[in-house]
């Protein structure tokens, strides 16, 4: 019979208690499992949860040296699995032995789940082991506890152990934490430490062999030592001894166990266990310490090892993460865009509120404004007409509308042409050109298109990511992208939801609803969008790959019948870059030129007509009446009906416009300037007078350097002071070609003044035949500056000088010529005679020529001095 006593709670020193782990119905179970009873009053006192011992000093000594002292024939046993894992992790920023926590166990009514019955559950075993308990220390840290016991003289502690094991194998107890696993209980063959660092237990042991005595020097265990040594606790998956070459002090080896409980078991078993070696001359001392396991982590040894397979793949990757997860919204946001889904005008709450509003709020500068682009579309009805029969047409080429600057291109397109159009798409290339770096150019973009969202930034990280990788790896990793390849991108995505967009409209119901969706768009050109494509070759010299991969963007939507495509654009030259791309088809070219005089003259006219004084007087005086009804009917027969303009203000405007020309935005500017009092000469005159300031700060008096112009101040003035003094506002091309001053270039130079709008050059049959003012208004301003003696003087003595720089240069290469030359006058003069003489004459004529022009610039310099 299993004998057994309890002490009584000893009262101990704060700081040094033991912990009470005790509940009532646990001390009831306690003396019901050992076969003893107890008197009720000390029954009430006892906790079985507390570490039990004979005296006060026995009962602290672990707690103050993390060791257990035992007495003869006193030895330890260790309980495992009686105490949740992870019950530790809880405890983290508490002390193990936590009295509140147990408290908490003291006063709950669920007596099955105190871990002290499963102690006492596997000591009673049918009174079989014949021992007796004298303290329970609990270990929650490692889920178990260590039980002191006394045994007869006659049995050995490893006895106990071998007769217990079998109990608990055949008679196997559960915690209710863990039914799959058992209570198993395994001799201290070492002297366990009881430390409470915060030191969680791992699967992996590491057994450090110190010397038994302080005098000796301790062996080095094998794998097999260690293996019949340990494998009694559990399934051992891998001993690894220290290397060789190690030079780590004490020498150690690492254990690693399949379960983390027979890890613990293992360690608090046989930590400081002496044994001897055979062979061996020392005892060896075995220092156990739980270890932290590196995991092996194979994939990424496997990613980070073979970087040029992985890393294309990760670009690849993330290229398909990019394109199943950001291209939909994308091509969402660019629908939207097209077909104006988020638009505040294009609401049904805007149409009704416009509706019921219409005849109350009158818009007036509206109103005036399209009173005057309708006068001009009723003249350049012709041309609306014929492109708006092209878009119904399935023809697979462009329109292209050409014309200078301020000619009307756009609104012609976007409020006549197009108005009746729900799906159009309008891209400015001019701020996308002109926008800042890559990052700026992309972005701009996406914002014409509507393509959203755009990382714009991400290229920059993109790019040092590329760097650093090449760099370290030598593999270009390619995650960054070109200008060309991101336009090409937001470009395409912009291409599928124009397609979309074009079978938006398409039923099932139709009677076409069979075909495919190319041969839909084909069948119905009406339902497919329109692009127009705004300054066009806007600074093409800068960013011409832009260009070129829009024109190729162009052509591939007009091939394959997905939207209509109209170019705008100023330049001349746009057949080139439209030819590559679409270099089998003839284009559909409307060419705006500016306004005959009578069709500027209608245009301010209509422009002034809505605004009250400019009208007769006459038409004043008719509008009055005594009649309140006949009031209102007048007042709206007016607001209706042009009221006529003053004929002394007609009179003037006829010169007035003569003067001007017939540029749109010219006209624009004439209109406001009437409109806020000032009369037609006044206007025109300051039009001209700012106009010529204009173009003598930016082609005469410019500062930039030489490199960024491909024309010079002299070559400028050279073609202001002819076209000022050509009676038909024109000099021929080639005597251009042939003037002394456009000597070096000349072509390049013309181009140059050309693209900056100074000048027009008009081509017949392909070839370039005159040259006039870049706008009409530039013809007057021409003639100012000519007419101006200070400016004239100054840039004609710029020409002089110039030209005397060029003739000097002449004359010292034919003196150069004449210094070679002059060995072999001495020897054959025959023969080189007629050279010389040639030279002769040109340097004489040479020098008559620079004698007169040093003789002119003498006079410019004395105008210049009289101011």
């Amino acid at each position: 019979m299993i004998s057994a006593h309890i002490l009584s709670r000893q009262a101990t020193r704060p700081g040094h208690g033991v912990p009470r782990f005790t509940t009532h119905s646990t001390a009831l179970l306690v003396q019901r499992s050992l076969g003893q009873g107890l008197p009720l009053a000390h029954r009430r006192s006892t906790r079985a949860w507390e570490s039990t011992s004979s005296s006060t000093a026995s009962t602290g000594s672990h707690k103050e040296s993390g060791h257990i002292d035992t007495a003869p024939h006193e030895s330890l046993l260790f309980f495992n699995n009686l105490f949740p894992l992870k019950l530790s992790s809880i405890l983290i920023w508490r002390p193990w032995t936590s009295e509140d926590l147990l408290q908490r166990f003291e006063q709950s009514s669920y007596s099955f789940i105190d871990p002290i019955r499963l102690v006492k559950r596997a000591i009673h075993t049918h009174d079989q082991v014949p021992i007796e308990v004298t303290q329970i220390i609990p270990r929650l840290k490692d889920g178990g506890a260590f039980v002191k016991f006394t045994h007869p003289s006659d049995m050995s502690a490893a006895q106990v152990e071998s007769k217990l094991s079998k109990l608990l194998q055949n008679n196997p107890i559960k915690p209710w934490f863990n039914p799959f696993g058992r209570v198993k209980a395994g001799l201290v063959e070492g002297v366990p430490w009881l430390e409470d660092l915060y030191r969680l237990p791992r699967s992996r042991i590491r057994v450090e062999f110190v010397a038994a005595k302080d005098d000796a020097s301790p062996a080095e265990l094998s794998q097999e030592t260690l293996y019949s040594i340990f494998r009694k606790y559990g399934k051992i998956t891998e001993i690894t001894s220290q290397p060789t070459d190690s030079k780590v002090l004490p020498r150690f080896a690492y254990i690693d166990f399949v379960l983390v409980r027979d890890a613990i078991m293992a360690r608090n078993c046989m930590h400081g266990f002496i044994l001897r070696e055979q062979g061996s001359k020392n005892a060896t001392k075995l220092r156990l310490s739980y270890e932290q396991r590196v995991k092996a982590h194979h994939i990424w040894a496997w990613f980070t090892s073979h970087p040029r397979i992985v890393i294309p793949l990760v670009a690849a990757l993330i290229a398909a993460f990019t394109v199943a997860v950001f291209d939909p919204i994308r091509e969402f946001f660019v629908k939207a865009h097209v077909q104006k889904y988020f638009e505040f005008t294009n609401s049904r709450l805007y149409k009704w509120f416009k509706s019921q509003t219409s005849d109350i709020l009158a818009f007036r500068r509206r109103k005036t404004e399209d009173a005057g682009l309708n006068a001009l579309f009723t003249h350049r009805k012709d041309l609306i007409d014929s492109i708006q029969t092209g878009l119904l047409e399935s023809v697979d080429t462009f329109t292209v509308v050409h014309g200078p600057r301020g000619s009307g291109k756009k609104e012609l397109i976007l409020d006549q042409v197009l108005k009746e159009r729900s799906n159009v798409l309008l891209i400015d290339c001019k701020p996308v050109v002109e926008a800042r770096g890559e990052a700026g150019t992309i972005r701009r973009l996406a914002f014409e298109v509507g393509y959203r969202p755009v990382f714009s930034w991400s290229n920059n990280i993109s790019s040092l990511v590329d760097l650093a990788v090449q760099s370290t790896t030598g593999v270009k990793a390619n995650f960054s992208e070109n200008l060309e390849s991101q336009v090409v991108k937001i470009l395409q995505t912009t291409a599928s939801a124009l397609k979309q967009v074009g079978l938006s409209e398409r039923k099932k119901e139709d009677k076409d609803a069979d075909l495919s969706e190319d041969a839909y768009l084909e069948a119905h050109p009406e339902r497919r969008p329109v692009i127009v494509i705004d300054h066009f070759l806007h600074k093409s010299e800068e960013k011409g790959v832009i260009y070129d991969r829009i024109a190729d963007w162009a052509a591939a939507l007009v091939q394959s019948n997905i939207a209509h495509v109209i170019f705008l654009t100023d330049d001349a030259s746009y057949s080139k870059p439209l030819q590559r791309s679409l270099p089998d088809r003839v284009f559909r070219s409307v060419t705006l030129g500016d306004l005959s005089p009578d069709v500027a003259k209608k245009f301010v006219i209509s422009q002034l007509q809505t605004d009250t004084k400019f009208a007769h007087d006459g038409q004043q005086q008719d509008s009055e009446s005594d009649d309140q009804d006949n009031d209102d009917k007048n007042q709206k027969k007016d607001s209706n009906t042009p009221a006529p303009i003053d004929p002394a203000l007609l009179n003037e405007l006829d010169t007035c416009i003569t003067a001007l020309g017939g540029r749109l935005t010219d006209l624009q500017v004439l209109a406001r300037r009437l409109k806020i009092g000032q009369s037609p000469q006044k206007a025109v005159q300051e039009i001209i007078d700012s106009t010529a300031s204009e173009i003598l700060r930016m082609f005469l008096l410019s500062k930039s350097s030489s490199s960024d112009k491909k024309y010079t101040t002299e070559q400028a003035w050279y073609l202001i002071s002819q076209l000022a003094a050509s009676p038909s506002s024109s000099i021929p091309y080639n005597s251009v070609l042939l003037s002394n001053i456009f000597a070096s270039s000349p072509e390049t130079a013309l181009e140059a003044l050309a693209n900056a709008e100074l000048i027009t050059v008009k081509s017949q049959n392909g070839m370039p035949l005159e040259i006039k003012a870049g706008k009409p208004v530039y013809q007057a301003a021409f003639q100012k500056l000519a007419s101006d003696e200070k400016v004239k003087a100054r840039m004609d003595l710029l020409v002089l000088t110039e030209l005397a720089k060029m003739e000097t240069q002449k004359i010292e290469k034919v003196e150069q010529e004449l210094v070679m030359l002059q060995g072999l006058m001495a020897r054959r003069p025959g023969d080189v005679s007629e050279r010389v003489e040639y030279l002769l004459e040109k340097m004489k004529g040479g020098q008559a020529r620079l004698k007169g022009l040093e003789d002119e610039m003498g006079v410019v310099k004395g105008r210049l001095i009289k101011g």
